[in-house]
């Protein structure tokens, strides 16, 4: 046994742990040695939490192999001892980050032919493959959170998750802030009381506060230990903002102005990403772009409107080389894995230091190399927030967790097990829970209030009003025609 040295990471000092023996699979050790690699430091520590039954935040920078550091435990579990079933489940924000994954996870396990089944279960699975899944899982799934609430609404779910050894929890910054992080909560503590010897692994590039996340993974498993480890940091963004030589509009977010030299950017690199903040702008600038494109340059456009085979089309393409720019959204600003990316384009002001800096590292996504990004702001108030963005790069700020630093209440307590309501607890009668009615001058009239007032006594009753409109005449009959059976049944053709 050895222990292993204090980690620190600003303010944060992570406490010194002990490292069980490192028992790498030759057939994995083979690998590496192949390939010319050797595993990271932080891959290994992950290796050793799950050894030691633990659960384990890693914190690294992005091309650093934080995924293969997720899966290295799992990898080396299922080489030592095959099974059936499932044995990991892997959660990622993004439904292009999972197919992503899964698609180099692939490789590896194919290289060295490994007895490992992975799939993917997100909302653009056939219905047909998610029924198997539920009857025959493979070793690793990889899902979504909304299709993890959906998984644990059938009747099997204890049988389904009965066997689950890990989670896998990619950019975990980037769920637990919000309403979806509540959701998965809750879903992992149910998960937890069906698996009692599963492990939680969190992955993340970009995180103010660990010690919250770390509290939120340990939550649902109260009696496991939970590692809080760090990789080395890596290469210094290159960053820089636009210097148009047009005129910069005072207001807007079209960027129109920008679009020659945008065109102009495009064919400099090889392949360059252009982060939009919304899904409007996607569409107007990939428009804009495909009119002054007279070299033809393979131009694509990506957001999550777009049909599953239109997006999983520009995705295989990306992989393959084959495109030159892709606009995009946040669809693809966590974890994609594209090496040939040399640069990042954000047009309009970034919005936040960690979404920013997610969306840097997908340029030349490697640790040991410097990612490339151009800011481009869509008016001239846009060109001091991102004056602000470089100055939080260069002081390596962040504020993924400044709403639960800010919020107070449920959210910042993560979910447990426990049943709920508490045993012995009454409900509220439904009229104590009903909403007290609109009050004050400009409050809209109910039903009730538009009653009118009871009679007084002794006076006499009045008849209700019909509320029913009075009905039609029938049609008169045209003079000369003879009154039939026929002639009264039917009206004449000239009747009003």
């Amino acid at each position: 046994m050895r222990v292993g040295r204090l980690r620190t990471f600003g303010n944060l000092r992570a406490a010194p742990y002990t490292v069980a023996p490192m028992s790498l699979h030759p057939t994995i050790a083979a690998w590496f040695a192949h390939k010319g690699w050797s595993p990271r430091q932080h891959q290994l520590d992950v290796l050793a939490s799950w050894e030691r039954a633990a659960s384990a935040l890693l914190i690294a920078p992005t091309g650093a192999g934080k995924t293969l550091a997720g899966f290295l435990p799992t990898l080396n579990d299922l080489t030592h001892d095959p099974r059936q079933g499932l044995h990991t489940l892997y959660i990622s924000p993004l439904k292009a980050l999972a197919v992503d994954v899964a698609r180099n996870l692939d490789a590896p396990i194919g290289e060295m032919q490994l007895p490992v089944t992975v799939e993917t279960r997100t909302g653009d699975t056939p219905a047909g493959r998610r029924t198997r899944q539920r009857r025959d899982p493979p070793n690793v799934l990889m899902t979504t959170p909304e299709q993890l609430a959906l998984l644990l609404s059938h009747e099997d779910s204890a049988r389904f998750f009965s066997n689950l050894k890990r989670i896998v929890l990619d950019e975990l910054h980037s769920m637990v802030t919000n309403k979806r992080g509540e959701l998965l909560s809750l879903d992992i503590a149910r998960i937890a009381s069906y698996a009692p010897d599963l492990r939680i692994t969190a992955l993340s590039a970009t995180v103010a506060r660990p010690d919250l996340i770390r509290d939120w993974i340990a939550a649902p498993l109260p009696e496991a230990q939970t590692d809080l480890l760090f990789g080395a940091g890596g290469a210094k963004p290159n960053l820089s903002i636009l210097a148009s030589g047009v005129h910069v509009p005072w207001a807007g977010h079209s960027t129109l102005y920008a679009v020659p030299e945008l065109y102009s950017i495009i064919k400099q690199h090889k392949t360059t990403l252009l982060f939009v903040n919304t899904r409007s702008q996607a569409e107007l600038l990939f428009q804009n772009l495909w009119t002054i494109n007279d070299d033809g340059l393979a131009i694509a456009l990506h957001h999550g409107s777009l049909a599953v085979e239109q997006r999983r089309k520009v995705e295989s393409a990306m992989v393959a080389g084959k495109l030159q720019a892709v606009v995009c959204t946040s669809t693809l600003d966590l974890g994609i894995d594209w090496g040939d990316v040399d640069l990042v384009v954000q047009v309009g002001a970034p919005k936040g230091a960690s979404r920013m800096l997610q969306r840097i590292g997908r340029s030349n996504h490697r640790m040991d190399e410097p990612s490339k990004a151009i800011f481009v702001p869509s008016n001239r108030f846009e060109v001091l927030e991102c004056e602000a963005a470089l100055e939080a790069v260069e002081k390596g700020a962040q504020d993924s967790e400044d709403r639960l630093n800010r919020s107070s209440g449920n959210t910042t307590r993560p979910a447990t097990a426990s049943p709920w309501p508490p045993p012995g607890a009454r409900r509220a009668p439904c009229s104590s829970r009903a909403k007290a009615p609109p009050t004050g001058p400009n409050r809209r009239p109910n039903r009730q209030s538009r009653r009118k007032p009871a009679p007084r006594p002794g006076a006499a009753p009045t008849r209700a009003r019909s509320r029913r409109r009075p009905s039609r005449p029938a049609p008169r009959p045209t003079p000369g025609w003879r009154r039939s059976a026929a002639t009264t049944a039917a009206p004449a053709l000239g009747a009003r």
